[in-house]
């Protein structure tokens, strides 16, 4: 019987398949914590389903960034060995936000990390890029890095880019396209500010359940920037990554707002700020036992009538569909959810 993946593998889209929740953490303490927390989760669910961005850019102390730096690389080398990835024979999936290409601290945060323990990362997420040229400094100073040290990455690593201002909004089509950008952010806070107060405040927040006040998923020029953002990834099979929730006490809302992210507006991830978000964004992304379910079934007969067209509940399925139902699993398997047998030998 062929794979799903060999048969399915020229589906538009989809290219690359991430944990749902991508989760921020900038001072030492909370960093150590977080990558404790990974390895706590990874172990209870058989596979890490969220990532760690640590964060130079807004954790470093002003002018204390190259001290940041080394710690970040020290925690990094310390995560690495974590039993819990090592019982279920997995690596944690650790990432690092540098400074902006136009912050002083920017080449030393490369120099520093990247050389040391590049091998580690599972990506580099650069923030304020505004256009295509960015994305091609920031791969030239990162594989500079790499080069210098004398390591030999399996793959080149990954970018992850923050969009910050209408210009970068402009450009994201570009730069969505260039092959060593993997995922897009929306950075939300920013965005607003470089409106110089046209944009109110409100459109920081989330309204609450319900409610059509001016917030980031009501005012125009916000969802249009997030739309812009997701339609780009989409075309050229990268991820979308939806910006911050600040509304960390109230777990409703923040999870109405990660699913309409993801079911609305097409994003397949979420930044997270604190661990209680962790929790309510994996659910919130997950597809449900019901989808899953469904996605088994019809992908079972599919393959078992060789992938040609088939019948199912008085439904008619092809491969149109089945690379849908194909995601579905893919998600399901990322996100640690349980699966009927057949479907969790795709993933074996």
């Amino acid at each position: 019987m062929t794979h799903p993946q060999d048969v399915l593998l020229q589906a538009q889209g989809g290219s690359h398949v991430l944990p749902v929740c991508d989760h921020y953490s900038g001072v030492p303490a909370r960093m150590e914590k977080s990558l404790q927390l990974q390895a706590q989760w990874a172990a209870r669910m058989g596979v890490c389903v969220f990532d760690v961005t640590l964060d130079c850019e807004d954790g470093a102390p002003v002018g204390d960034e190259l001290r940041h730096a080394k710690t970040v690389v020290e925690l990094i080398q310390s995560a690495v060995t974590a039993p819990e990835f090592v019982a279920i024979e997995q690596v944690p999936r650790i990432g690092v936000r540098v400074h902006a290409l136009d912050h002083p601290a920017f080449a030393h945060d490369v120099q520093t990390i990247v050389g040391a323990v590049g091998g580690h990362l599972a990506y580099v997420m650069v923030p304020k890029v505004e256009s295509v040229r960015d994305v091609q400094t920031a791969v030239a100073h990162i594989d500079a890095a790499v080069i210098a040290a004398g390591a030999v990455l399996a793959a080149p690593l990954p970018l992850h880019v923050l969009i910050e201002s209408p210009l970068a909004v402009r450009h994201v089509w570009e730069i969505a396209a260039h092959p060593r950008v993997q995922s897009v952010s929306f950075g939300l806070m920013d965005f607003v500010s470089a409106h110089g107060g046209a944009i109110p405040q409100s459109a920081m927040g989330v309204a609450g359940l319900g409610s059509t006040d001016l917030d980031q998923f009501h005012h125009p020029l916000v969802l249009r920037a997030k739309l812009e953002i997701a339609s780009a990834c989409h075309a050229y099979g990268k991820v979308p990554s939806h910006c911050v929730v600040t509304e960390f006490r109230r777990p409703d809302v923040l999870r109405a707002a990660a699913s309409h992210a993801h079911r609305a507006l097409g994003y397949s991830r979420m930044w997270s700020i604190h661990p209680d978000q962790i929790e309510p964004i994996v659910q919130a992304f997950a597809p449900s036992d019901d989808e899953i379910a469904q996605a088994a079934d019809v992908l079972r007969i599919a393959q078992a009538a060789d992938w040609a067209p088939i019948a199912v509940q008085g439904r008619l399925h092809d491969r149109a569909s089945y690379r849908y139902f194909w995601h579905v699993l893919q998600r399901a398997h990322h996100g640690g959810r349980v699966m009927p047998a057949h479907a969790q030998s795709y993933f074996a």
